[in-house]
Formats: structure tokens, sequence, C-alpha cells
């Protein structure tokens, strides 16, 4: 049977702020769907908008949740886990700039942080389940990355030790979400562990090609990589079960590439731009989303270093919109067809009489 995707959606996280109306979840709800969307994800650890653990604890809290969104024309789509899951495991050379990621309390004390951001996760599973979410959209975090590049050269081991401990930390979270039955869905990110297939794939065998251990497309960060990113969803379209819809842009020069020289957002080879601005070939990648049947949510993530965020949501909305595919349910050939007959077919392929 043909399925569509779902959309226009939008994560709340770069918008949510102090100032009206991005202060509130009724207020930004409101403004989400003024805007033509459909649907919004949950920064989850965003006070401001949501609370994780009344939600967690709470159907009627979700109830009321679901209730104001739907009142303001839009639904949630999946709950975002991106700052708790990067904390699940961390290098110690990101143990200050990560302690922001995680309340006062915790601060200094990795190992307590580490707990902290375990319990937000299964926090966030039982949460889905009230919301009656399926996706959950995180970071798997990283121990490995401070070696991502193989000079000098790494101590035999090291890597399949990082990823050994990731996977026994993100086991259980995975269990807790098939309880729930949530997918949670990483985006393969730099700075994370899991970055691209190949690093997917490492820990995907390392959980036993867990169910719930699926993916969040994001094609954006695949162009700064180089990576293919069409032929990624041919591999690796049964994982994806979560699509942020961002634009990005790579043009190289003779003093910086991939690795974009230090240099700030602005000024990087490589860089995020709002939808439609950058170079990401959107027309194919929903080609494919319909090709292989994701039925899930088309979600703008808006990140630009030039483009006003409000003019780029407002733009996004309609640009997803345009790309959205209604699914044939029949071949355009249909009306030259005929009904089947055995007889026939025998004499086409010349087997009649033998």
């Amino acid at each position: 049977m043909a399925t569509n995707l779902k959309g226009p959606g939008i994560y709340l996280a770069q918008f949510a702020g102090d100032d009206a109306p991005f202060s509130s979840w009724d207020a930004i709800t409101r403004w989400a769907g003024q805007l033509g969307f459909k649907g919004v994800q949950i920064p989850s650890w965003d006070g401001r908008l949501f609370d994780l653990q009344r939600a967690a604890e709470s159907r009627a809290y979700c109830d009321e949740i679901k209730g104001t969104a739907q009142a303001n024309g839009v639904e949630v789509t999946e709950l975002g886990t991106h700052l708790q899951g990067q904390l699940v495991a961390v290098h110690p050379a990101y143990d200050d700039a990560f302690d922001a990621f995680a309340p006062a309390a915790v601060h200094g004390n990795p190992s307590e942080r580490q707990r902290w951001a375990v319990q937000q996760m299964l926090l966030s599973a039982r949460a889905g389940r009230n919301l009656g979410l399926t996706s959950n959209v995180s970071f798997p975090g990283a121990l490995a990355w401070p070696y991502l590049y193989p000079w000098p050269p790494r101590p035999a081991g090291l890597v399949e030790a990082a990823f050994d401990e990731l996977a026994k930390r993100w086991r259980p979270i995975f269990d807790a979400f098939d309880e729930a039955g949530c997918h949670v869905c990483f985006e393969l990110h730099p700075g994370e562990d899991l970055f691209d297939g190949a690093t997917f794939e490492m820990f995907l065998e390392r959980v036993n090609q867990h169910p719930r251990c699926c993916l969040n497309y994001d094609p954006s960060h695949f162009l700064l990589q180089q990576l293919d990113y069409l032929e990624f969803i041919d591999i690796y379209h049964e994982r994806i079960k979560a699509f942020h819809v961002k634009d990005a842009e790579f043009r190289p020069t003779g003093r910086q590439g991939v690795y974009s020289g230090h240099q700030p957002w602005v000024n990087r080879a490589g860089r995020f731009r709002s939808l439609g601005d950058g170079q990401v070939d959107f027309g194919a990648i929903f080609s494919k989303m319909a090709q292989y049947g994701y039925d899930g949510w088309a979600v703008l993530e808006w990140e630009c270093a030039l483009k006003h965020p409000e003019a780029g949501a407002a733009e996004g909305a309609e640009f997803i919109k345009r790309h959205m595919i209604r699914v044939t349910e029949k071949a355009f050939d249909d009306f030259a067809g005929g009904e089947t007959d055995r007889a026939q077919i025998d004499r086409m392929l010349g087997l009649a009489g033998r």
C-alpha cells in the first residue's frame, strides 16, 4: 500500500527563548501552526516548553501538551534528546564544555552527570509512550572522537574498546525504549562516535542489531563530510525512522577544506544554510524517501550563519511542502495493460504447446 511522509514539521530547539512567542508551549505551537507547520519536535530539556519528568509520570499532562498543540494546528512529532544523549558518553577532554548541558548539581562530576543523562533517556522513553510517539531523536555521545584522525598512531584496540563501552551504556536504554514501543534515532554527527555509516555499523553490531537502534537522517552532516547522502538512504532506509530537513554547502578553497581551518561558521568552507540556500538535493532525497515508503515526519532543523531564523522557518515550511510527494498507488502505464492471461504469456514466450 502506498504511504506518504508527514510534514512539514519543525524542531523547536533553535527557536525557544525568553521572549514571546517562543517562551511558552502555547505561544510557540501557535506560531508554528500559523507558519504552516503541521508538527513540532520538542527539545525535551527546555523547561520553558516542556517538563520531561512530569511527562514521564503523567499521561494527563501529556494529553494537555497534545491538546494545546492540536488546538494550534500542530501535533508532536518526536522528543529531541540530543543534549541528554550526548552526556551518556563524554571523553574527559570535553568535560568542562559539556557540563553546560546538565544541571549545576552534577557539574564537575562526570560519573554523576552520566547517571543523570541515562535517567533522562529513560524518562524520555516513558514520556514518549505517554505521548503516543514512536521515535525519539538523539545523540549517542562519544569516547573515541578525539582520536578521529589516526595520528599519532592509535594503540591497537582503542577504538574497539570505546565502541564496546558505548554499546554497553546504550543497550539498557534501548531495552527501555523497546518496552515503550519507541525507536532511538541517532543523528549521525561530527563530535559523536557515530558520525557516518561505517561507525553506525560498528555500534549496531555491538548492540546485536537492536531493533530500537535507528537513525535520524540529516543530509547536511553528510554533505559536509562529502559522503554520498543518497546512497546512504539506499543502504540504511530500514533503520531511518526520523528525518531532519537541513541544508548545507561545501565550498572548498585553496586555504581550507572539510576541516574548515578553525574558522567561525560564517567563514567555513562547510557550513549549514537555510533550506534552499545550500547544495543538498532535496528533490532526490524526497524521491528516495517515497521510493522506500518512509512514513515518518519531515522536520525542519534550522541552522544558518547568515539568514534570520524566523525567515528560515517561514521559508522552510513552504520548502518542505513543495518537496513532499503524494505517492502513487498505480503505475503510469496501467492504461495500456490488460488482464493477465497465462495462455497469452506462454504464446509470447514461445512456450505454447511445449
